[in-house]
């Protein structure tokens, strides 16, 4: 009777794990939404009861935290000896308890998937039904489906007439470990109390989702109806994460982000800094933009209502800057350039402001992943295009002056060492050595680490070649002009003149913060603390005011930064390996200000510390360019459906696309992005190289 009831439950588990790869779950013959809610009364009651149950459990002292073991027999013996030191089993049963465990274990493993394991007994030996939560202090691989290290254990403990009623218990297990959420606050709960509160914020989320009907569209960009609603519901929807804000970036990842992202943020603004301050004849230099960035920068982080964002120079914006000063020569208004690209900033915030006003991110809601994908293709070949562009024009320097090309071939060596090593170290995550808190610090460190190691590596060798390091380029303004711009200084008319470039630099920061932000915002990213779209561009605007009136060049959010940023402050779940080999998907972002906040500030005091700077190669900083623009290729769909014309057909992965579209149309489709793709970077390089 025991074989046969243990033989059901093991089968039952094995159809929830199967399900579970469709986001569904069976419950007693019912079918069950991707949230987990029951599409009937009844369902929604034996979840509630089975809640209860586990709640009750743990309530009680029924939670082993942190438990050392190496294996499931050791975890069960330790489990039942907790059982009987606290009276809830017989000393007597004991050894018979543990024994029909161990050989229900090996007969038919309680691993389902998603880091759980739920071994179980039913005999009439034991009085009362019992449940035990248990969390490893390391995930060990027990074997389950989706091969993903098991990391909770609950054990089921009652007699035969209670199988029926476990049954329903082991449902709600599986779905409570299905949800992202719970597992990750679960992971970093401190005691049971706060394994209890875990599982009073998924009853609270799973409430939410019973009352609510599906959105179909972000909830920032359907709710403005009236002037100022958008920017007053995404204030409402922010302000109570404020204090979170901050409380959240203590963390050691906030570390890792910060050191990473510090120079991803410096390597650009001194690079557009450069062009920028030799394109308008040193008005606008690299000492501007370093201030922007670092002022500019701080000032979002604090008052954003999305602070995950990174501002920066854009290419669209430096190649409007660069017409705008050759507009002025044209017109003889050179000496006047700095007061009429005031004017055209001051002209361009106020257009943001009535944009924010007048709920205009709503329209937001009609572009789709079409648009996305292409945008953030874009943006990442960008990055890989100047990351191998300033390689080539190295090469190009050393071979037009015929001098010895050993600083060429080791700038080339930089720039590929710190690309592969943050590459590698990057990976470790889904890495098979070492132990999981070394192998996700080794992740998350990465690009820090390479960086470090490549700069050691030129030091090592400056006696013997010499590489271009990096510095601040020799057009600046800063010291030939006053703080802030004469606004009075050009002819009226120009003024007024104005509002023509503004309308067009307008829309350009209006779509690049607005895309950027839809990608920070993705499903994919799970984010919690809600969105900010009218807020934001409002911000911005703002902020591209203040710049204008110091003649700083304007920031807007920075597409590759921004995903780096989401990316570096990512916890991950490692699927597989299946047909596609092992992939990462994010459970959990430490949405926070503080990274952001520190990022900008030592952009702004690296003013203070040049000297030092200098002795970063800029092959290093090439090479964190191409590892960036490669990264943020990682899960756009876009670039996946390029590589199925180079895959063959039986081997294609299991994405829902995939299974629900013909391959034909798929495509189809992806040819009409690339077409769109290909006629956008032409347009941008034909642009770049006027």
């Amino acid at each position: 009777m025991e074989q046969g009831v243990s033989a059901g439950i093991g089968g039952f588990v094995s159809v929830v794990v199967q399900i579970r790869t469709r986001r569904l779950t069976i419950v007693a013959g019912d079918f069950f939404s991707p949230d987990g809610i029951g599409t009937r009364s009844g369902d929604k009651r034996i979840a509630e009861n089975s809640m209860q149950v586990i709640h009750k459990a743990i309530s009680e002292g029924s939670c082993l935290l942190n438990l050392r073991a190496r294996s499931m027999d050791e975890i069960l013996t330790l489990a039942v000896e907790s059982l009987v030191q606290t009276g809830r089993l017989t000393s007597d049963s004991r050894g018979q308890v543990l024994d029909r465990l161990l050989k229900r274990e090996r007969q038919f493993p309680s691993a389902i998937g998603n880091a759980c394991a739920i071994p179980h007994l039913y005999h009439d030996s034991i009085q009362q039904s019992t449940l035990v939560f248990i969390r490893l202090t390391r995930p060990l691989n027990l074997g389950a489906p989706d091969r993903v290290a098991t990391r909770f254990v609950f054990l089921m403990l009652g007699p035969e007439k209670n199988a029926a009623e476990h049954l329903d218990t082991m449902a709600t297990i599986a779905r409570l470990m299905s949800d992202d959420d719970f597992h990750y606050e679960a992971v970093e709960a401190r005691d049971h109390a706060g394994v209890i509160q875990s599982l009073r914020q998924y009853v609270r989320r799973t409430e939410l989702a019973m009352a609510e009907k599906p959105r179909r569209e972000p909830e920032g960009l359907v709710s403005a109806r009236y002037p100022l609603d958008g920017i007053l519901q995404d204030l409402r929807r922010r302000l109570p994460h404020l204090l979170s804000d901050f409380r959240d970036g203590l963390q050691i990842k906030s570390l890792a982000s910060v050191l990473f992202l510090f120079f991803a943020c410096l390597a650009p603004a001194i690079t557009f800094g450069g062009i920028m301050g030799t394109a308008t004849e040193g008005a606008i230099g690299t000492v501007e933009m370093l201030v922007a960035t670092g002022v500019v920068g701080c000032a979002y982080a604090l008052l954003a209502g999305q602070p995950l964002i990174i501002l920066g120079g854009i290419g669209p914006l430096l190649i409007f800057t660069m017409i705008l000063f050759r507009l002025c020569g044209d017109l003889n208004l050179a000496s006047h350039f700095l007061a009429i690209y005031a004017w055209t900033g001051l002209w361009t915030a106020g257009l943001l402001l009535l944009l924010a006003v007048f709920n205009t991110s709503n329209m937001m809601r009609y572009f789709t992943r079409f648009t996305d994908e292409i945008f953030s293709t874009l943006m990442s070949f960008i990055f890989i295009y100047e990351a191998v562009r300033a390689l080539v024009d190295v090469f190009r320097s050393s071979f037009s002056t015929r001098e010895a090309h050993d600083g060429a071939f080791l700038t080339l060596i930089l720039a590929m060492g710190t690309f592969y090593v943050a590459m590698v170290l990057s990976r470790m995550r889904s890495s098979h050595y070492l132990q999981s808190r070394m192998r996700e610090f080794l992740s998350d460190f990465g690009p820090s680490i390479a960086l470090l190691v490549m700069t050691f590596v030129a030091w090592m060798l400056r006696d013997k070649v010499t590489v271009e390091q990096l510095g601040v380029g020799a057009a600046d303004g800063a010291s030939a002009r006053s703080l802030m711009v004469d606004l009075w200084s050009c002819p009226g008319w120009v003024r007024w003149a104005a509002v023509g470039p503004a309308l067009l630099a307008a829309l350009l920061v209006y779509l690049s913060q607005n895309i950027t932000s839809r990608l920070v915002n993705s499903p994919d990213n799970r984010l919690k603390k809600g969105e900010a779209y009218h807020w934001d561009l409002a911000v911005v605007g703002g902020l591209v005011g203040l710049c204008s009136l110091f003649g700083w060049p304007w920031l807007v959010a920075a597409t590759v930064r921004s995903l780096a940023h989401v990316r570096a402050l990512a916890s991950f779940e490692v699927v597989g390996p299946g047909r596609s080999g092992s992939t990462e998907r994010i459970t959990h972002v430490n949405e926070n200000r503080v990274t952001a906040l520190v990022i900008h500030l030592l952009v702004l005091l690296s003013l203070f510390a040049l000297p030092l700077l200098r002795l970063i190669p800029m092959g290093t900083l090439y090479g964190i360019f191409l590892f960036m623009g490669v990264v943020s290729l990682a899960g756009n769909q876009f670039v996946e459906r390029i590589g199925l014309f180079f895959r063959d057909p039986a081997l294609y992965p299991s994405a829902h696309y995939i299974r629900r579209v013909p391959v034909r149309t798929i495509h189809i489709f992806t040819l009409i992005q690339a077409a769109a793709l290909v006629l956008l970077c032409v347009i941008n390089l034909s642009s770049w190289e006027m």
